[in-house]
């Protein structure tokens, strides 16, 4: 099997961040476009993503940092996404 073969079987990065999105806004009671202004600073971003819009690797990651460490106590984090871990000692 080839490698693109098996990456494009995995969940594209466009698909996990809406997932951990859709997944936030539903146990924080808000809405996609709510969610999307919070994290993206732009409240249209995810819907454009979720309709095969682009985001830079550099927002994903920042966005799922912190969709990881604002995340609710009692809600699963979605297992098909890797959950990130901040390094505060690597960071200073």
């Amino acid at each position: 099997m080839r490698t693109h073969d098996r990456i494009l079987r995995g969940m594209m990065m466009r698909e996990q961040i809406i997932l951990v999105a859709d997944t936030f806004g539903a146990a924080s009671g808000i809405g996609r476009k709510r969610v999307s202004t919070i994290v993206l600073n732009r409240g249209s971003k995810l819907d454009d993503i979720a309709a095969g819009g682009d985001l830079m690797t550099g927002v994903f990651e920042r966005a799922l940092l912190w969709f990881s460490e604002n995340w609710p106590d009692d809600v699963t984090w979605p297992s098909e996404v890797p959950r990130p871990v901040y390094h505060r000692e690597a960071a200073e």
